[in-house]
């Protein structure tokens, strides 16, 4: 079974099946080829792996983002980093970092933050000078925050395929993402001072106060959700409805700019990206429940252990796989099916789950800005109206940024344990 599980899941994907028919399938093909397993166990696994309660902060988080976007919160946000960071030369792409980490404390999608700030600041840089191939780079790598800080639907799916906190998730997921940013923020200011790019970047920039004081209800939002949830007042699924309640008050009350004709359009995009997401999870949870019955699991851990001796060579070696793997295969699907196999292993390493979580977060987030099947890649290029070939070359110095981020994260514990452990304590 295990031959045919994984022959059949390698030509899918050579071929261009997409990802959730091509794990279904070669699940099917799994089953037929253990000739003892009954096909009944296509529909009961599939179910059970959407079955779950945390499963449910997926789509109302995808939807308080898509009302947030349609609300006015991306343009506020924007207008505050440029009043924080615009006044220097790269100012612009320092504040399209900046944005995307704050609109990522409250959309949890990295795509979406593409979109949402995308269509703002990348017409914005092009206007001020930066070459089209550089404001998309900024933009795409940047959006990757979208899966670090905290709400993040990759790390609700690593908490349900690993049975692992969220909550404890989301706390380690702050370290790493104001590390990335920060990494990222002294990357482009080095790169437009080198070019003499963003000289002209201080010339629109709004003061502080006013654009503070415009930014407070959007700001309001992570405080409400990421606040309720340390202080045990909602779980995290439970904060993905609160989200939605909010991102509505905020975007109808204070803002005004969405109205009841935006929420068909605001319903369909939601309705249409859960639905892509969970074909997945029900089909990675087949295909996972196949590999474990199997035995593979065990078999590769046995073999680790044999060839592989320090918790330091573990970690290299899973990094280099995640890297190819996050290459050709998208996120989530990577998460639901690795994560069931690489993190037990992990932990007889000694590697905390938390801190396993978000080296396995990041490292895959690096597949979003990576051909073939970059998804930031091609949502800044479409918003940059650029081929995607144009890109690369300018994608190479952040490619490498956060690569030294993701090795800092993954040999410094610290820095994803600690906040958690700080605000856990603080309790």
């Amino acid at each position: 079974m295990n031959t045919a599980l994984a022959l059949s899941l390698g030509i899918f994907f050579l071929i261009g099946v997409p990802v959730a028919v091509a794990i279904g399938l070669a699940s099917v093909i799994g089953i037929e080829a253990s000739g003892r397993l009954p096909m009944l166990l296509v529909a009961q696994r599939m179910f059970t792996g959407i079955d779950s309660f945390p499963l449910m902060a997926i789509p109302l988080f995808i939807l308080a983002g898509n009302l947030m976007s349609v609300g006015g919160i991306s343009q506020r946000l924007v207008d505050l980093a440029k009043s924080i960071v615009g006044g220097v030369q790269g100012g612009l792409a320092a504040t399209c970092v900046l944005t995307c980490m704050m609109f990522a404390s409250v959309s949890g999608s990295s795509v979406a933050t593409t979109f949402a700030i995308g269509a703002i600041l990348i017409p914005a840089m092009v206007k001020h000078g930066y070459p089209k191939p550089m404001a998309a780079s900024v933009q795409a790598s940047s959006a990757e925050l979208g899966v670090l800080i905290p709400p993040s639907i990759p790390l609700i799916l690593y908490g349900v395929a690993t049975d692992t906190s969220i909550g404890k998730l989301f706390l380690a997921g702050i370290g790493p993402g104001v590390l990335v940013a920060g990494a990222l923020m002294a990357l482009v200011l080095i790169l437009c001072r080198v070019r003499g790019i963003g000289a002209q970047d201080g010339l629109d920039r709004p003061r502080i106060g006013p654009a503070f004081l415009a930014a407070m209800p959007a700001l309001m939002v992570p405080v409400v959700i990421l606040g309720g949830i340390y202080a045990g007042i909602f779980t995290p699924t439970e904060a993905s409805a609160v989200a939605v309640a909010v991102a509505l008050l905020v975007g109808m009350v204070f803002y005004r700019e969405l109205k009841f004709h935006h929420l068909p359009e605001v319903l369909k995009k939601t309705v249409l990206a859960t639905s892509a997401i969970m074909i997945i999870i029900s089909a990675a949870a087949l295909f996972s429940f196949l590999v474990a019955r199997s035995g593979l699991p065990n078999d590769i851990a046995a073999y680790i252990r044999d060839v592989i001796e320090t918790q330091f060579m573990f970690l290299l070696v899973v990094n280099l796989l995640l890297l190819v793997v996050g290459m050709f295969i998208e996120t989530s699907a990577a998460i639901l099916v690795l994560a069931p196999i690489l993190g037990p292993i992990a932990i007889a390493y000694g590697v905390d789950p938390v801190h396993f979580g978000l080296i396995m977060v990041l490292n895959l987030a690096l597949g979003m800005i990576t051909p073939p099947l970059g998804v930031n890649l091609f949502a800044a290029c479409a918003v940059a109206r650029i081929p995607v070939e144009r890109i690369i070359p300018q994608l190479l110095w952040f490619v490498l940024t956060v690569f030294a981020a993701l090795m800092i994260v993954t040999y410094v514990p610290a820095v994803s344990l600690w906040p958690m452990q700080l605000i856990m304590g603080i309790r």
